[in-house]
């Protein structure tokens, strides 16, 4: 077998094998280009609570949660998690997003606010995914199976955050760079496999419903849009966009949501990510993420549709292939 016909046999024997651990032991993916910022002074949480969807004023030393940075009109700007720590809070963009992120928040701080936002040198970031990852951790000294979403343990350096309600369930781990290395190691040494890139955890993400950055989670979308109501508190004061958000919420003005799509068996073509989805010619939503689940031996994929088409059993198009409407997650 020459090499050009062998390397896409290996490369699919490698996916299936980290998608094999993500389902049954554990996967651990070093976050390309992920950064961590820092939020210090006085004013930092009233800022962040008033710039963001999530309510930050219950957060305590040791809890964490995901919120959302979005526009005047209620659009994605930023998703990403807040850490927060007895003197400052701690930022987890998406990865790629640090510096923006950083320009975006520096952007919004008024002159009275006593709040300063710097990029932690040095840092970096993993996650630690699938059902044998709290194990593994233990093993290792860090607790964190029956801990509350959000919560973290610093041990040895590094930051353990429990994070199951976002992406594929597990624990962010973010550290300075040569700590980050050797938890790795150890890591590796009590059973996680290293994931060589996103193929294996997109799979498994697609099938559990999961909204991405750079995927469902962007500009084109509000949180409720893109799966993230549960990231927007309902019980704290004014933010940016929430006017719009809340009367989305109030008068059942959410006209397009996250569902799943289901292609024709028969068919056996992954969806385009970025393909219109269409009912009787016309537009209704698009395919934002898309990938072949071994589990339901199946391709999968999520999209953004509207209603009324949104309804699991719906049958629509997508570049002339049959796809149906399907209830999330595809495989849990």
């Amino acid at each position: 077998m020459n090499q050009s016909t062998s390397q896409p046999v290996e490369q699919a024997s490698r996916v299936a094998e980290e998608y094999r651990h993500l389902r049954q032991g554990a996967g651990l993916w070093i976050l390309p280009d992920a950064g961590v910022l820092r939020l210090a002074g006085v004013d930092r949480v009233d800022f962040l609570q008033r710039m963001t969807s999530n309510n930050m004023a219950i957060l305590q030393p040791g809890d964490g949660a995901v919120t959302v940075l979005t526009s005047p009109v209620a659009r994605i700007e930023h998703v990403f998690t807040v850490l927060c720590q007895p003197e400052e809070l701690w930022l987890l963009p998406a990865a790629g997003e640090t510096q923006a992120l950083a320009r975006s928040l520096r952007g919004k701080i008024f002159f009275m606010d006593q709040v300063t936002v710097e990029e932690m040198a040095g840092y970096a970031r993993a996650r630690l995914m699938g059902p044998q990852a709290w194990t593994l951790l233990a093993g290792l000294g860090v607790e964190l199976a029956q801990a509350p979403e959000g919560r973290f343990r610093e041990r040895e350096g590094a930051v353990f955050v429990k994070q199951e309600g976002f992406g594929v369930p597990g624990a962010v781990i973010l550290a300075p760079s040569p700590v980050l290395a050797a938890w790795t190691q150890r890591l590796q040494e009590a059973g996680a496999r290293l994931l060589e890139d996103d193929q294996a955890v997109t799979i498994r993400r697609v099938e559990l419903g999961r909204p991405w950055p750079g995927h469902e989670l962007t500009g084109e979308y509000n949180p409720l849009e893109a799966g993230l109501a549960w990231a927007c508190a309902e019980n704290k004061g004014c933010y940016t966009g929430q006017e719009i958000i809340a009367r989305q919420i109030t008068y059942d003005k959410v006209t397009k949501t996250l569902v799943g799509l289901a292609p024709d068996p028969a068919a056996g073509a992954l969806l385009p990510v970025g393909a219109p989805v269409t009912a009787d010619g016309r537009e209704v939503g698009r395919v934002t993420s898309s990938a072949y689940s071994p589990g339901l031996e199946a391709p999968v994929a999520l999209g953004i549709v509207k209603r009324p088409h949104n309804r699991p059993g719906v049958a629509l198009e997508v570049q002339g292939q049959p796809v149906t409407v399907a209830d999330l997650p595809f495989l849990e």
